[in-house]
């Protein structure tokens, strides 16, 4: 029995990890459920799990909740703020990283210093800081599997030796490059002048995919293949040169790995996160996902084609940020959280995220990072540099 902290609960990575954990109640237990303002739907989870804690991100919001919980007979102890965060995900087997952006990275970063099993959702974690990231890995004998369905394609093509999170190289393992797929996002195909209208709304409505607002639109920009292209690098110790991105419209083939031998292997599976989350929980075995299987009759057929990087300006911005390096992600990462969420707020019009994310790379000084500090000092940076555009140039 393994106990199981599901960071994020409440979003679309969590509900769907508690799906699968209910279906293995005799292999996992819930140690512990966290969120950030969404306390209905935590109150609900805690209801149906009874971990051992509930953490609520929001501090003020705390109390309250803890109020909640007593008052309905329930023992799950209430923490809260990003020290419950990180008390939580150091303390159970297995961590569900799951927050969404630069919040996750703390809580992700405690669970790989107490050298816990740690199932990655939380791609910002390694954009930010991947070089501290991954020696904290290493140094403290952690297991990380990545949960991104690209990237967990990619880990279940890769040879045993690759798929370990030590420096053994790509190209010693006979591995030439990486095909990370992408299905485009809504706009694949809606004419560009188009573009500058587009809503909220329209930009969460994934052909494919149901995943929370802030991933959908970095899906519909696809700044979201970018940040997976930083990541891909850190996880399977390559560099952006040997990764191409692909698009896929279909989104069954998730990822590819192409061998000097001239063999690609390709991991296919029907667009449910589920099924990454299942076979990260399980690794190195196998269980139920609940996901039904693939009738690749009834698909019939499966597109490509290269992306369009007029259409998709993000997918330049994050390759030269990854060719930059240093605090480059994190400065490109920080930008684009701001951007897009004065996008969802009727601040900032579509096509006006990548203009805020390039002036703000563009300002921001890039350094070396020695320490998470410096990380979080170009995050902070980077917020109040996009925040002051955008309140200059947009509104």
């Amino acid at each position: 029995m393994q106990s199981v902290a599901v960071l994020g609960s409440t979003g679309s990575i969590g509900v769907s990890t508690l799906d699968v954990l209910a279906r293995h109640p005799e292999r996992y237990s819930v140690y512990a459920l966290t969120a950030n303002r969404s306390l209905d739907a935590l109150f609900q989870q805690v209801e149906m799990f009874s971990p051992h804690f509930a953490v609520v991100a929001d501090t003020s919001l705390a109390s309250k909740f803890s109020e909640r919980i007593a008052e309905a007979g329930l023992s799950t102890e209430v923490l809260s703020g990003e020290e419950g965060l990180c008390r939580v995900a150091s303390q159970a087997d297995v961590t569900m990283a799951a927050i969404v952006g630069a919040a996750g990275l703390m809580p992700t970063m405690a669970a790989v210093e107490a050298g816990k099993k740690v199932l990655l959702a939380n791609k910002e974690a390694l954009v930010m800081a991947g070089p501290l990231f991954m020696e904290a890995v290493q140094r403290y004998g952690a297991t990380l599997l990545p949960i991104d369905s690209e990237h967990n394609a990619i880990f279940q093509c890769l040879p045993a030796a690759g798929q370990a999170a030590e420096k053994v190289g790509l190209a010693s393992k006979g591995v030439q490059r990486i095909l990370l797929t992408g299905s485009g996002g809504p706009f694949r195909a809606t004419p560009l002048a188009e573009l500058a209208e587009v809503t909220p709304d329209q930009a969460c409505a994934h052909p494919n995919w149901s995943m929370g607002r802030k991933i959908s639109v970095d899906s519909a920009t696809m700044m979201n293949k970018g940040l997976e292209l930083i990541e891909a690098c850190w996880l399977f110790h390559t560099d952006a040169a040997n990764i191409d991105i692909i698009v896929h419209p279909q989104s069954v083939i998730h990822s590819m790995v192409e061998y000097i031998d001239g063999s690609v292997l390709a991991q296919l599976g029907n667009p449910d996160m589920r099924t990454p989350i299942a076979h990260a929980l399980a690794w190195p075995e196998r269980i139920a996902s609940g996901v039904a299987g693939l009738d690749i009759i009834t698909q019939a057929r499966l597109d490509f084609e290269a992306p369009d990087e007029v259409r998709f300006p993000c997918l330049r911005l994050a390759r030269e940020a990854a060719l930059r390096a240093g605090t480059a992600p994190a400065v490109l990462n920080a930008a684009n959280e701001v951007a897009v969420d004065a996008f969802l707020n009727g601040h900032l019009s579509f096509v006006s995220i990548p203009v805020v994310i390039e002036e703000v790379m563009g300002q921001v000084e890039i350094v070396e990072p020695h320490s998470l500090r410096d990380v979080q000092n170009a995050d902070q940076q980077s917020r109040a540099c996009a925040m002051d555009i955008i309140a200059k140039k947009f509104t």
